[in-house]
């Protein structure tokens, strides 16, 4: 058997899959609390940027994985 020709190896915790719903509400969650963080005893802007960035991301993470389940190109079982 050549180097190229294996077969991959998986630990059995890799194909399990996940609960989506539950992962987008819980980055959800996360962003809402994040943004709730404006009101804190910051005094420079740094930290909201950074929070604004994160939120935004975490957004953007669920808004194209709903994007590419619908178009087909991820799969719909995990």
């Amino acid at each position: 058997m050549a180097a190229d020709e294996h077969d991959e190896v998986y630990a059995p915790d890799q194909l399990k899959p996940g609960n989506r719903k539950r992962a987008q509400k819980g980055a959800i969650i996360s962003a809402a609390i994040m943004l709730l963080f404006f009101w804190g005893n910051q005094q420079g802007n740094t930290e909201k940027v950074w929070l604004v960035v994160i939120a935004i991301g975490l957004v953007a993470i669920i808004i194209g994985d709903a994007v590419l389940r619908r178009a087909g190109l991820r799969p719909n079982d995990q």
